[in-house]
């Protein structure tokens, strides 16, 4: 039986501005958090942008997106989702008006995207605050970055209410907990952070997400605005009662961050959880109102699920996308260490469905690999990444079933639809595109464009609505 995948499904990819526009500095734009992370997420801070940097160029995006979107278009991408680069409406963030060179921008690429009837989906704040947002007010710690961030989503959704409809308020945003300069721009070293200052942070962050809902709505009622929260589901090591809390502990973890953007209030697991660490969260007159303006719809990335033992002396960890865990004895991993589960994409699926019923939209899956570039039947240089392929198929299988399920699925972006600079690890050497970008990990290379053989596997794919995917027996 063939996978059925409803009509109307936004077939597409995904990236951010950060790992593909480059031209850090171009037009006005200021300096952001990405800007001083050479080495990625998990990397040292430098005070300026150095040159190691490979995401100061990036792919160069910014000049030949032209040439990129035409390449989404021959895919036959219905949405394509990226971030604006908050540093280029805002150079500093705490400006009272915007950069028109930068705004400019983004009204060229939408154009460009309708132009091929291409859907923009659009992240507001995906891992770059301002960098004085950073150093000067240490970012999200502060409750003045909720009125900055306010200032600039009423700029975007009143610039483009005619060009967007899809919105997303920040990236990955439970990621602060891992990783509170990259996600929160909190300049504060992770190990002087107090778990009062961070979970402050998260607040206004949660607070700031849903003035962003209000407004957004007001400015253009037909807007649709998710949340986008990283996924990682998590199984007991064992049957042992104890490994099965600890589980649940592991997942309140993650879940916390969509029940407030998709209930509107603190559960009690979290309330719990401050009393027993000494949290008092402040909140200012009006944001239990606030919050209660939840998502239209959650967004997540799926990369890898992960195992969970209260037992520490099974703890051999394993290292996923920010978050670490316990290995799955019975999966196989990529280059980069990341297990590799399509099942567990129907199961967060079908969890965060369970828990919300509101529709769902995978906005980053996908696999990061090393390309060997080789010439194809047609002169032309292309990769043969048939793992690429059944990655990517069957992730696609179990989002068939999870509509099976009876789960409303609003579309799929994989994540890196072109090639882009890593965000884990700063390097052009972990691909996930469908177009190979010919650039490396010493900055060289000519930053030309090929189709790779997933290229017209994933056309056929959106063609046929999905119809040629393959189950597996």
């Amino acid at each position: 039986m063939s996978v059925q995948f409803p009509d109307g499904f936004l077939w597409g990819g995904s990236v951010a501005a950060n790992q593909c526009e480059g031209a850090y500095q171009e037009d006005g734009k200021g300096w952001s958090t990405q800007d001083v992370a050479p080495q990625g997420i998990k990397g040292p801070v430098t005070e300026v942008p150095t040159e190691d940097n490979l995401k100061l160029t990036g792919i160069d995006f910014y000049h030949r997106y032209k040439e990129d979107i035409r390449l989404f278009a021959e895919m036959g991408f219905k949405v394509f989702r990226t971030s604006i680069a908050w540093s280029r409406i805002f150079p500093n963030g705490d400006e009272t008006e915007p950069n028109e060179q930068g705004l400019q921008f983004y009204d060229d690429l939408f154009d460009e995207l309708h132009k091929y009837g291409i859907e923009p989906l659009v992240t507001l704040s995906h891992y770059e605050t301002p960098l004085h947002l950073s150093k000067q007010y240490d970012g999200w710690v502060n409750r003045k970055l909720v009125g900055f961030y306010e200032r600039y989503a009423r700029t975007v959704f009143t610039r483009y209410k005619d060009k967007v409809k899809y919105w997303l308020t920040f990236n990955e945003i439970n990621s602060i907990l891992e990783e509170p300069f990259m996600s929160g721009g909190i300049y504060t070293p992770k190990k002087e952070l107090s778990k009062q200052d961070l979970y402050q942070a998260i607040h206004h962050e949660f607070v700031a997400s849903a003035l962003a809902v209000k407004m957004g709505h007001e400015i253009n009622p037909e807007a649709k605005i998710g949340c986008m929260v990283l996924s990682m589901p998590t199984y007991p090591l064992t049957p042992n009662p104890d490994d099965v809390i600890a589980v649940m502990e592991a997942e309140h973890k993650n879940y916390f961050f969509a029940d407030v953007h998709a209930r509107g209030i603190y559960p009690g697991y979290m309330k719990r959880f401050f009393r027993e660490n000494g949290i008092e969260i402040h909140m200012e007159p009006g944001d239990a109102d606030i919050l209660k303006h939840t998502v239209d719809f959650i967004s997540f990335s799926y990369y890898v699920s992960l195992c969970e033992t209260a037992d520490s002396s099974k703890r051999a960890e394993l290292e996923g996308n920010l978050f670490s865990g316990v290995a799955n004895p019975y999966l196989k991993a990529s280059e980069w260490g990341w297990q590799i589960d399509p099942q567990g994409l129907r199961y967060v699926m079908n969890m965060f469905h369970d828990r919300y019923q509101k529709p769902l939209f995978v906005v980053e899956n996908g696999l990061g690999a090393v390309d060997k570039l080789v010439t194809g039947e047609d002169g032309l240089p292309t990769v043969e990444d048939d793992y690429r392929i059944q990655y990517l198929n069957d992730h696609l299988v179990q989002v068939g079933e999870a509509i099976e399920d009876g789960i409303e699925v609003m579309g799929y972006t994989s994540w890196g639809c072109i090639d882009l600079v890593s965000a884990s690890t700063a390097q052009m050497s972990k691909r996930y595109g469908f177009i190979f970008v010919d650039r490396h990990d010493d900055g060289s290379g000519t930053l030309e464009r090929y189709r790779k053989k997933s290229f017209h596997w994933y056309k056929d794919v959106i063609a046929t609505n999905g119809q040629s995917l393959q189950r597996s027996n």
